[in-house]
């Protein structure tokens, strides 16, 4: 099925740097299919399958809301080593369905595995019969609705028919649309870097517009590298560098049911064997992958609903970083912060709202404030030679920086986020319209 990629390519955002894409192509041991299982009105992919032919090694970080939905508690019921197969879909959140939305995604995922041992038994030397429980689902949409088990049932056959073993730029963007909601932009990362002498792949997607604030993991991610480690490597990796990337983030200080960020690693590029976290060859791709998950992050913030501005909030020499992470997130949820900043006005009292209200001991002596360059705020007093008019020159930028020195301390957060347009509030007034 065609995608108007003009549709999706022109963002109602004033920040047009989302729609700059890195060229992933191929990646070993990873096959793509995407289909319109007819999820929405309109006709558009909802349905992506990623297939792993040989498994793959994989480790998830899931939300901490109390309330989860089914696809969660049925990948929290997976305990195999390997996975075959991740099945997104969207429009549906599967949460508040009940057994009858965790039936489904068991119905469905029987009828999936028969389907790909079928495919094995055709496309491989040494088939393997895949089994219902090394299938994982993400799942995203409306809270509540009841779970469209026939719809995806029905287009079982034409996703499986449709799986791509070589991938290119275009299908990576097929499928970064396929699991959109309210998002305006398709959002991927890559990044490449070596272990040992062998060169490895780490491609990444996500989807996340609304109901964003880190919990261990914010909005639906998925990270694909052909790298071999296992999975106790791949679990520590992935919760380390969550919390400076999707741990970092917020669009408007809600925890979804659905959160999830899953890495997957398909074994096929050759390198020496990890055994530890702590193995200097991995350090190269410790870094890369946190660049992914990092560059995905931002992705979301910019493509925040309503989003005309991309936030930064650097707070520097706390006492702790938990108390760098309050502030920065104080700020960046401050709904008094993020009109003005939509309204484009230097308004620094709000930002001395928002850290006072954190709840963290402070020195206001020792207290500085810039926007960007400008100094503010300087020795817990108006800077002396504070501009205005430069002030509100800058804050017309796509990019604003807030950069705030608590001195007490040596630690600091860098937390991202959105401004607050009238443009939310017409996007979830009218979700379910």
């Amino acid at each position: 099925m065609g995608i108007n990629l003009t549709n999706f390519l022109s963002s109602k955002s004033k920040n047009k740097r989302n729609i700059e894409f890195q060229d992933l192509d191929h990646l070993d041991g990873l096959a793509i299919s995407t289909v319109c299982a007819n999820l929405y009105e309109d006709k558009r992919d909802d349905l992506v399958m990623f297939y792993f032919r040989s498994g793959a090694n994989y480790a998830s970080v899931y939300t901490q809301s109390k309330i989860v939905s089914e696809n969660i508690k049925w990948n929290l019921s997976v305990k195999t080593k390997k996975i075959y197969s991740l099945i997104v879909n969207t429009r549906n959140a599967n949460c508040f369905t009940g057994k009858q939305g965790f039936k489904s995604l068991e119905k469905i995922a029987d009828i999936i595995s028969e389907k790909l041992s079928d495919k094995q038994k055709e496309d491989e030397d040494f088939p393997k019969k895949i089994k219902s429980k090394e299938i994982i689902f993400g799942c995203t949409g409306t809270i509540g609705e009841v779970f469209p088990e026939q719809k995806i049932k029905d287009k079982i056959p034409d996703m499986i028919k449709g799986i791509k073993y070589i991938q290119n730029k275009y299908i990576w963007i097929k499928a970064a649309l396929g699991i959109l909601t309210t998002d305006t932009q398709p959002k991927l990362a890559m990044e490449e870097c070596e272990i040992g002498n062998s060169r490895i792949k780490i491609y990444g997607l996500a989807k996340g517009s609304g109901m964003i604030q880190p919990n261990m993991a914010t909005t639906l991610s998925y990270i694909f590298t052909d790298a071999e480690l296992p999975n106790e490597i791949l679990k520590k990796l992935l919760k380390k560098n969550i919390s400076t990337t999707f741990n970092a983030i917020s669009c408007d200080g809600d925890t979804s049911t659905n959160d999830m960020v899953t890495i997957f690693s398909t074994g096929f590029a050759k390198h020496a064997k990890i055994k530890s976290i702590n193995d200097e060859r991995l350090e190269q791709f410790d870094i890369s992958l946190n660049k992914v998950l990092l560059n995905l992050s931002k992705r979301v913030v910019v493509d925040g609903e309503g989003s005309s501005k991309l936030i930064t909030i650097n707070v520097k020499n706390c006492k702790s970083e938990i108390d760098a992470k309050k502030i920065a997130f104080s700020v960046a949820n401050s709904p008094l912060v993020k009109t003005a900043i939509a309204g484009e006005d230097p308004n620094w009292g709000r930002i001395i709202m928002a850290i006072g209200k954190a709840g963290i001991v402070l020195n206001l002596d020792k207290l500085a404030i810039k926007f960007g360059n400008i100094n503010i705020v300087q020795n817990g007093k108006i800077f002396t030679n504070y501009n205005e008019l430069e002030a509100k020159e800058y804050m017309k930028n796509d990019t604003i920086d807030i950069n705030i020195d608590i001195s007490n301390g040596s630690k600091n957060f860098t937390a991202y986020t959105m401004d607050l347009t009238k443009k939310y509030i017409e996007i979830n007034a009218d979700y379910r319209s």
